[in-house]
């Protein structure tokens, strides 16, 4: 963050009263932020002055903004974390991280129970904020291997991960969005994916103010108040999980509301091209449909000009530098066209995951791909699409069922806004399918939805068994689909409703 902060502060010093952020709080001034964050890098400096390893609660507001300038002042590394997480993910954040600082709202700090005989020393930060420090002095900021900022990420693997990136990868991700979307100075841009991720801090708190635009900010989720944000203040582009972007087009009176917005970028989730296509067509804007991780940002985009086929059908071109391969069972490059397990490389891989106050290194591969776990498609035009995760299955009576080619068939059935497929436990086959589908269209029953495969000449075996109509789909913290809790929904759903149709 030191270079960010540098930035900041010469452009507060030529126009202070430049609005740098629009939060529940209301306007902030670039020179009260500045003004904020230089306050609290002096009480930093006071502790120590060596650079420090911070963990600060963020939220959707210009205190998180503040509190990663401050750090970045004193040439620290700043650890972003959610003021929504439990306590075991808190422990777990101190010993991966081994951070010197803690900055946090006092009811945070005390449910999280911040243990007093580790961080002893207690100031104000700002506001109402808490700076909590060790009684040691701090580590050298050197153990992160050119890391300055760390968000934890759910994974696939269950337990949380801590994502170490350089401030030189969230740059060149920054200015690759920048330059795809054509953003200028001046404009508005969304953050309404909690900044305690990876992306969000990256392109919803960063981007803004690299690029010199206003961060509009909403703290809770909600469909209809971000809508209404987003057409008030003429929001120029912002980045959602496809959950929220097709929630948005269910608020009522939401047609044609967001004709100020340049593009959407929309990731991190399963996506169906009629959806996204209906979505924005009512909604009165440009979704740009993208693949991308924590630990390589954003690296793909289509163009604004890219006809729909390509924009909302596939998941855009790798950005300038970065590359995306699909490789055989050998790690041998498949030709274009071709389905295999998907790599990446290029300038925003991460520097690795934090473990025990360091960070280790992907495992990569000999030239230097990181394997992402998807599978993936390279057409010869460059564009990808991603065909969902490597093993994501229902096994049903010995039979595997590729559960991403359940969903896209659902999917294309009209009315079907979002939908999700997982297993349910049975006795007798042990996993059986159920769909959870968000439709548009009133209630959908799984009478209807199985006679539609079938006239697709969809096979029968791969039919769902059990389906649910549900408002919306399981989110996690940051909005996108949980696939946990979806499984623990459907789970309930199919013991309460033993008179679902069940194919044989």
């Amino acid at each position: 963050m030191r270079v960010l902060a540098a930035e900041m502060l010469e452009r507060a010093r030529r126009t202070p009263a430049e609005i740098a952020v629009i939060d529940e709080l209301g306007q902030h001034t670039l020179g009260e932020i500045v003004a904020t964050a230089n306050a609290l890098a002096e009480r930093i400096a006071a502790i120590d002055d060596r650079a420090p390893t911070v963990l600060i609660q963020a939220d959707n507001t210009w205190r998180t903004l503040a509190a990663a300038l401050a750090v970045g002042l004193r040439g620290g590394v700043v650890a972003v974390f959610s003021p929504h997480a439990t306590e075991s993910e808190f422990r777990l954040a101190l010993e991966d991280i081994d951070p010197d600082l803690v900055i946090g709202e006092p009811e945070a700090l005390r449910r999280w129970e911040a243990p007093e005989d580790i961080y002893s020393r207690r100031v104000t930060a700002f506001a109402d904020h808490l700076l909590l420090a060790r009684e040691a002095r701090f580590g050298p900021v050197r153990r992160w291997h050119g890391g300055s900022a760390i968000a934890m990420t759910s994974g696939s693997t269950g337990r949380p991960k801590c994502v170490v990136q350089s401030e030189d990868a969230i740059r060149y991700a920054c200015r690759s969005t920048i330059d795809a979307v054509g953003l200028r100075p001046g404009e508005t841009v969304g953050a309404f994916v909690p900044l305690s991720s990876v992306a969000a801090f990256c392109f919803g708190m960063y981007l803004p103010a690299f690029l010199g635009a206003t961060m509009v900010a909403v703290g809770r989720w909600s469909p209809a108040a971000a809508l209404d944000t987003m057409a008030g203040h003429r929001v120029a582009w912002t980045m959602l999980v496809p959950t929220m972007a097709l929630q948005l087009s269910v608020v009522e009176n939401s047609s044609g509301r967001l004709a100020a917005l340049r593009a959407m970028t929309v990731g991190g989730g399963p996506m169906n091209q009629r959806a996204l296509a209906e979505a924005e067509e009512k909604l009165g804007t440009t979704f740009l449909r993208v693949f991308g991780m924590s630990e390589c940002l954003g690296h793909t985009t289509p163009r604004l000009d890219d006809p729909p086929e390509i924009r909302l059908g596939r998941d855009g071109r790798p950005f300038p530098g970065t590359v995306v391969r699909a490789v055989d069972e050998s790690g041998a490059a498949l030709p274009a066209g071709e389905i295999g397990d998907a790599q990446v490389r290029g300038p925003s891989l991460f520097v690795g995951y934090a473990r025990h106050g360091v960070p280790v290194a992907p495992a990569l591969t000999d030239d230097g791909f990181l394997p992402t776990g998807d599978l993936v498609e390279v057409a010869v035009d460059g564009s990808i699409r991603v065909m969902g995760r490597q093993k994501q299955i229902i096994i049903r009576g010995g039979r595997n069922i590729d559960i991403n080619e359940i969903e896209a068939a659902i999917a294309a059935i009209p009315g079907v806004v979002q939908v999700c497929v997982v297993p349910v436990p049975d006795d007798l086959l042990g996993e059986r399918a159920a769909a959870l589908v968000v439709a548009d269209t009133g209630e959908l029953t799984l009478q209807t939805v199985t006679a539609r495969l079938a006239a697709a000449d969809f096979p029968k075996f791969k039919w769902p068994e059990y389906l649910f109509s549900v408002a919306d789909l399981p989110q996690n913290r940051v909005g996108k689909l949980s696939r946990p809790d979806a499984v623990r929904l459907a789970a309930r759903m199919a013991a309460a409703d033993s008179s679902s149709y069940q194919v044989g």
